[in-house]
């Protein structure tokens, strides 16, 4: 292994600093908190783990060619993201005087349709390979690195980013619980319904 101790706290914080930046992922995550608590943002939070580790793991590959030769593509993936945020934004509002338990559309493929919009938000905005493939060559030598160097560059992208969405998810989560009324749920609903919307009008103008 080439990368040493030091490289990898010094690309763990920065993974931690671009964690605290909000954007796409965020919203969807508080949206997903807010609208069915914990339980059904963690399955968010392992679907962006997906692109968390597919982004810099080709951008050690230097697989540049991907942004032209998949340009269509990834216009197509962008587009299903985006939908996919305004049907469940939709969704929540539909339904915003009912909370989780009471309506099995939103309970019974939960995990499942939290775990395809935290993939559909991290693939849905491809940019982010061109964040990494900016970023890792100024913290590794991308020609000396090993498979067991890319094991661990990978490794810390899967786990910082979990670790500091899943707790996310947790304090709004706990936070939520204190809304017990039905104005309260309704009016959560409602903002979680509209932060969904929100996720889809970023990606699709980013």
């Amino acid at each position: 292994m080439t990368i040493t101790p030091a490289d990898m706290l010094l690309y763990a914080g920065a993974l931690f600093v671009l964690f605290l930046t909000p954007g796409p992922v965020w919203v969807a995550l508080i949206a997903r908190t807010l609208s069915g608590g914990f339980h059904a943002a963690w399955p968010l939070a392992l679907g962006v783990v997906v692109g968390d580790v597919l982004w810099p793991f080709l951008a050690i590959l230097g697989v540049t060619w991907i942004v032209s030769v998949y340009a269509d593509f990834m216009l197509v993936l962008k587009w299903v993201a985006v939908l996919t945020f305004l049907v469940m934004g939709w969704l929540v509002i539909k339904h915003a005087r009912k909370t989780i338990a009471s309506d099995t559309r939103l309970t019974r493929p939960g995990m499942w349709a939290g775990f395809l919009a935290g993939l559909a938000v991290i693939l849905g905005n491809p940019k982010a390979i061109l964040f990494y493939m900016g970023m890792l060559p100024g913290f590794f030598d991308l020609t000396a690195l090993t498979w067991a160097d890319i094991a661990v560059i990978c490794f810390l992208s899967l786990t910082v980013p979990l670790l500091g969405n899943l707790t996310l998810a947790l304090f709004v989560g706990r936070a939520r619980v204190l809304l017990t009324s039905p104005a309260a749920l309704y009016r959560t609903n409602l903002i979680s319904g509209c932060l969904l919307i929100g996720v889809a009008f970023v990606i699709a103008l980013t």
